[in-house]
């Protein structure tokens, strides 16, 4: 995740846009309907933001061309469902390779397909299976953030594989090899975001009961369980 600027073969930078760019477009229809419908949702909008902003910034080197850190992408995803955070992801990467030169701009599209694309959606999906079978609230955000974080580098993992395959085994090879390196990091930073997250969520459930009430995220006899586990 956060492929450095003009990492990546111009054909492989260039398919990444194309295949982010209609989750960020719907992220962006779905961003304005939320807001118009819900104004006062702007200010959790923007917690949600920030909270990916500021852990994705803190990278740990790791593959050559590449570094390890906190995605932040597992709340937003829960608050506000993955095509919004699609946008919220969009616009974390896009400052950070313009103010901290941390991605890059020929890489945008391959690093939004990571994180703000995939994480959210596999984070989501895991964290709504688990409460289908009514796994406590706080069990469920973990398992969403840490599912999000992981899964965000086996795909950066999947590009570095596609764009430089290793000489003797080919993509499979290098897949193995660039998964390994990430994991030795990646294993325990998803630990830790995904205990953070549930420490954001518990501060949420106690000051802004009502919106994750109409978000979903709380409901009718989960309240008080969300507040004080």
């Amino acid at each position: 995740m956060h492929i450095a600027e003009g990492y990546l073969p111009p054909l492989h930078a260039a398919a990444w846009g194309v295949a982010s760019a209609p989750f960020v477009v719907h992220g962006v229809r779905a961003l304005t309907r939320e807001v118009k419908a819900n104004p006062d949702s702007t200010l959790l909008l923007g917690a949600s933001g920030a909270f990916t902003f500021v852990l994705s910034a803190l990278k740990i080197p790791s593959v050559t061309g590449s570094c390890s850190h906190p995605t932040g992408t597992g709340l937003g995803a829960i608050l506000f469902r993955p095509p919004i955070m699609a946008v919220l992801g969009t616009i974390t990467l896009l400052f950070q390779a313009l103010l901290l030169a941390h991605g890059g701009l020929t890489t945008l599209g391959a690093n939004v397909f990571s994180m703000a694309v995939v994480g959210p959606w596999a984070g989501y999906a895991v964290y709504r299976l688990l409460r289908r079978f009514e796994v406590p609230l706080m069990v469920s955000v973990f398992f969403g953030a840490f599912v999000a974080d992981l899964s965000t580098y086996c795909v950066t993992s999947m590009q570095l594989a596609l764009a430089f395959p290793d000489p003797g085994s080919g993509v499979p090879g290098a897949l193995a090899k660039f998964g390994g390196i990430f994991a030795v990091t990646q294993l325990p930073l998803a630990v830790s975001e995904g205990l953070l997250t549930v420490l954001v969520m518990r501060l949420l459930s106690r000051s802004s009961k009502g919106e994750l009430t109409r978000l979903g995220v709380l409901v009718a006899g989960e309240k008080k369980e969300a507040t004080v586990r």
